[in-house]
């Protein structure tokens, strides 16, 4: 329990401290101690804490760096909470939330939306999109793979495979017709931080902070379904009701967060393994262990491409540059366990 209790402090701590640090990086370089006069200038309405501050600060920390940032942590957390909840569901080590096409579905929806540019909605266009192609993939590969009532694992993932490859076709064909839009489409798809506002704070916190509850208060009965549907009932739990509910929820936070950032991959597998060997397997410690650390790792990568590198670059190719050696390095090492265990 101690041991739990220390692992989730530094784990918020390295996250407040990231999240610090990331912000005073930039073109202007910005010291922690004048974030937090301005944080608390904002939040007080108190101009006190202003006196002697730079007066472009406020608009670079507030209106600038501070959505994008708590975007990508909210990003992070939210894709990590998908992978766990997915690798707990389908018993697959290497199930994602894009397992079930839910990525693909998003990228369609937004390819859709950038090929067409929709007056209707504006700039929330792609998002809305994006939602609503990930949403509809969702139900469609819920409803090719139940049977008389009954969802299995493998017809799960196969249903998924199934969908996400002809929505690839589907996305090919459009980049193969939107002739001048196809750089805006290849750059969505590669997935990006750039230009966010409060209002995708807000909407991409509230869509985590629901479905991350709603997983979490689910962590009990997920644990159990590990032990095999017939264990679960004996223990009271509703193996096909819980599942369904869950790959809803997992699956509602990982649209919500694609929506707003694009595809950005290795997220939700790598950073499960990785709480696995810090805190176990217990869901209701990994969830939210889990969720602090997808945060901080997507906001060390959003960190790199936009304040680092000389060139900003997609963040979905940095993070599976960063993501596809350490998963490959995990897998080889828990094969090695299996093998001699």
């Amino acid at each position: 329990m101690k041991r739990g209790v220390l692992t989730f402090l530094f784990l918020f701590l390295l996250l407040i401290g990231m999240i610090l640090i990331s912000t005073g990086m930039g073109y202007i370089s910005i010291s922690p101690l004048d974030i937090l006069k301005v944080i608390a200038a904002r939040l007080t309405h108190d101009a006190g804490f202003l006196r002697g501050i730079d007066r472009v600060f406020p608009y670079v920390i507030w209106q600038v760096r501070l959505p994008r940032i708590l975007t990508a942590v909210i990003v992070g957390s939210g894709l990590s909470i998908s992978g766990v909840v997915f690798q707990g569901i389908l018993l697959n080590p290497l199930a994602d939330p894009y397992t079930l096409g839910v990525s693909a579905g998003a990228a369609f929806g937004a390819s859709i939306a950038l090929l067409l540019e929709p007056p209707f909605l504006g700039i929330y266009a792609v998002p809305f999109f994006a939602f609503l192609g990930a949403l509809l993939t969702l139900l469609f590969v819920l409803s090719i793979s139940s049977f008389e009532g009954r969802i299995a694992s493998n017809n799960l993932i196969l249903a998924g495979i199934i969908v996400a490859t002809i929505l690839s076709a589907g996305i090919s064909f459009i980049k193969y017709v939107a002739d001048e839009q196809v750089s805006v489409i290849i750059f969505w798809l590669l997935g990006s931080f750039s230009s966010r506002t409060w209002i995708d704070v807000f909407l991409t916190f509230g869509i985590v902070t629901a479905g991350g509850l709603f997983c979490l208060y689910f962590a009990r009965d997920l644990n159990v379904m590990a032990l095999g549907d017939r264990i679960a009932l004996s223990l009271g739990v509703q193996a096909s009701r819980a599942r369904v509910m869950l790959l809803i929820a997992a699956s509602l936070i990982a649209a919500g967060c694609v929506a707003v950032s694009g595809i950005i991959g290795f997220v939700g597998l790598v950073i499960p393994h990785l709480m696995r060997f810090v805190v176990g397997s217990d869901n209701r410690v990994l969830i939210p262990a889990s969720a602090l650390l997808g945060g901080s790792l997507l906001l060390f990568a959003d960190t790199i491409t936009r304040a680092v590198l000389p060139h900003e670059i997609p963040i979905g190719v940095l993070t599976a540059l960063i993501g596809g050696p350490v998963f490959c390095y995990i897998f080889r090492k828990h094969r090695r366990v299996m093998i001699h265990g």
